[in-house]
């Protein structure tokens, strides 16, 4: 049996293939990057960005944030937080767990940061902070003492 393909007519059916799945491909990615880009996370407004201070969600502490060195995106960044209750008081011995996220993006932060040292005084180390991109980004700490449990959330433009 004789093979009548032309290598000619095959390559180019393939080329064409070839295209066509790429401009699929190109499509399916930037559907998928708007459609994260629309989760239903609205962007604060201008005023609720920055380090603070930033009052917790129930009143019960304030924070701020004293980074070593600007955040930037893309480094291993070290940032000290400074909380008082209330009153005003520093809040020292406090338990405290960080997170956060990009929430327009739908994903968290690519690194695990925690608490490494308590430098008295209310002031706290974090370390192991990483922002991946520029961008909205949240930095939540929950924060556990005597005075309560509660949650405050820093947005920050990186």
């Amino acid at each position: 049996m004789k093979n009548n393909t032309n290598p000619i007519t095959s390559a180019r059916r393939l080329a064409t293939l070839i295209a066509v799945l790429a401009v699929f491909t190109l499509t399916v990615s930037a559907c998928s990057g708007v459609l994260m880009m629309h989760r239903g996370a609205n962007k604060p407004a201008a005023d609720q960005f920055g380090l603070g201070p930033r009052a917790s969600a129930e009143h019960r502490y304030t924070a701020i944030i004293e980074p070593s060195e600007p955040l930037k995106a893309r480094r291993m960044l070290k940032v000290n937080v400074s909380i008082v209750d209330a009153s005003g008081r520093p809040v020292d011995g406090a338990a405290i767990e960080v997170d956060g996220g990009m929430p327009q993006h739908g994903h968290g932060l690519p690194t695990q940061p925690r608490v490494t040292k308590s430098l008295g005084d209310g002031r706290y180390e974090i370390d192991g902070l990483r922002f991946n991109m520029g961008g909205w980004w949240e930095l939540r700490l929950a924060i556990e003492s005597p005075a309560g449990t509660d949650r405050v959330t820093f947005n920050l433009q990186v």
